[in-house]
């Protein structure tokens, strides 16, 4: 089991297309700086949200992601979410996370403060809503591991939950842009 937690199935799970029971748009986050971001700045844009980990074998995704976020000239919003979810592979302070990020990866886009992403009590609420169908319309898949990519659409659905062997690079992955 562990072996295909880190390797991945290159698995994507595609949504419904329909208007998720709570919107999108009503959720927040902390972001790393203490700035909350209200999700409905959001509306009108695609959002990549990905749990994150900076010892992990997926961690130079950091890079890719980067680029994507370069490539569409901020039309993506990408936001990073930091966990220690996944084997104790995200153990440093908000501060040491960005600075590793920045001085290793160049990451430029958003960072939310580090939370816990699986489904257990403290559940980051973002991440909660992008694993409970109830709540977002068809998904029920929680992060398999670091590097798990859920994206939203510009009218705030789910379009695509996305394994963290499937490379933010691929053309797999973009086709779903």
């Amino acid at each position: 089991m562990l072996f295909k937690k880190l390797i991945g199935n290159n698995k994507i799970l595609t949504g419904n297309n329909k208007i998720p029971p709570v919107s999108f748009y009503s959720l927040n986050v902390t972001l790393n700086t203490n700035k909350q971001l209200d999700f409905s700045q959001l509306k009108g844009k695609p959002v990549l949200l990905v749990n994150t980990a900076s010892d992990c074998g997926y961690t130079g995704q950091y890079s890719e992601l980067q680029s994507l976020f370069e490539k569409f000239n901020h039309k993506l919003v990408i936001i990073g979410f930091p966990s220690n979810d996944f084997k104790e592979q995200e153990k440093g302070s908000d501060e040491d996370i960005a600075q590793f990020c920045k001085v290793n990866y160049g990451v430029t886009f958003p960072l939310a403060k580090k939370s816990i992403v699986t489904k257990i009590q403290g559940q980051n609420s973002v991440f909660h809503w992008l694993s409970s169908k109830e709540l977002n319309g068809w998904n029920d898949k929680e992060p398999s591991w670091n590097f798990s990519k859920y994206l939203v659409d510009e009218e705030g659905k789910l379009i695509a939950y996305v394994d963290p062997a499937v490379s933010p690079s691929s053309n797999e992955f973009l086709k779903l842009l």
